[in-house]
């Protein structure tokens, strides 16, 4: 407990989870790499991620036993593992064929 600012509560980590993800989306749309993209992604991710946790508190309900927010921050957790694997096989495929791994020319793909 800090004297200053009183104790830590549910909405500082919900603050912290709303910073997360809006830096995630930005991180998305300004970066033209696709690795920038995929960090931005994983931000965005992390911020749901703290959100769950901070909402399955027990502070906010004392009725459950306040993992509900841990199990799904695990599943996003095992989600953004397999997106990210599918992710960079993507991102060196294309590299392989392009030499690069610029986004604006993921429009030859097209079929």
């Amino acid at each position: 407990m800090t004297p200053w600012l009183g104790p830590i509560t549910v909405s500082h980590y919900l603050t912290v989870g709303a910073v997360l993800f809006v830096a995630g989306v930005v991180c998305m749309a300004v970066k033209r790499n696709a690795l920038g993209v995929l960090m931005g992604v994983e931000l965005v991710l992390n911020g749901a991620n703290v959100n769950f946790v901070a909402f399955g508190s027990p502070l906010l309900r004392s009725t459950s036993l306040g993992i509900d927010g841990q199990l799904l921050a695990l599943f996003v957790i095992v989600l953004a593992a397999a997106e990210a694997a599918v992710a960079l096989a993507i991102a060196l495929n294309f590299y392989n064929n392009f030499a690069t791994i610029d986004v604006d020319r993921a429009d030859e793909l097209k079929g």
